[in-house]
């Protein structure tokens, strides 16, 4: 007996593509070029890409010591010369690591590498003084730069009303209570609350790009 011949594939089967498979959607790329992409290709291509970009962020995120002594270039500040006593001996260094925290009450910081020959001077004493120095000081920021055991011989200075050595000559003068030390990498922060402060009328001196500048003779924007 002769077997009936096989039923015809429905129309629709009859219609796909050439090429095209079953079981994998497919989508073509707008364009000339009619390339077919499937869905697994893209979703792959997505995840490399959304990986290399992660990769791009950690390196951005972690720039090296040479950029970020650039990057501190940039940034203008004033010249402060940190005091404390030791005992019966007058300590001290130039920092511009300082800043303002708080007004009411008023509270300051000022960081301090631990390297520094004053550090453990300051980490414990119970006061320091932060002398803002004014454009005449130049010479000032030389001695404290340094590392003299003798600074406070070669500039004149006094006690202030709690005891830390306050520079005669200087744009303003703040004596704080430490409330705070605080351990940042290479660095203590002091977290101060401020007893006393004073203020000339000598204009400041400011630092940026490695230089130190005239802060009286800066012109005003707008």
């Amino acid at each position: 007996m002769t077997a009936p011949a096989p039923a015809a594939a429905p129309a629709a089967a009859r219609a796909m593509p050439t090429g095209a498979t079953t079981g994998t959607p497919t989508r073509t790329a707008t364009g000339t070029t009619g390339t077919t992409i499937t869905t697994a290709t893209a979703t792959a291509t997505t995840a490399r890409t959304r990986t290399r970009s992660t990769a791009m962020t950690a390196l951005a995120a972690t720039p090296g010591i040479d950029v970020m002594k650039q990057v501190n270039r940039q940034f203008v500040t004033g010249v402060t010369v940190v005091t404390a006593m030791d005992g019966e001996t007058p300590r001290g260094l130039a920092v511009n690591a300082f800043s303002s925290i708080s007004l009411d009450p008023a509270t300051v910081m000022v960081c301090v590498q631990r390297t520094s020959s004053t550090h453990d001077c300051l980490f414990r004493a119970g006061h320091l003084a932060i002398n803002i120095l004014s454009t005449g000081q130049l010479d000032v920021v030389g001695v404290f730069a340094g590392k003299s055991a003798d600074k406070f011989r070669q500039v004149d200075w006094e006690s202030g009303p709690f005891g830390s050595p306050l520079l005669t000559g200087s744009s303003a003068r703040v004596e704080a209570e430490i409330r705070e030390r605080l351990q940042a990498s290479t660095h203590t922060i002091f977290i101060c609350r401020v007893v006393h402060a004073d203020v000339a009328e000598w204009p400041p001196m400011v630092y940026g790009a490695g230089k130190f500048f005239d802060g009286g003779a800066l012109a005003p924007l707008g």
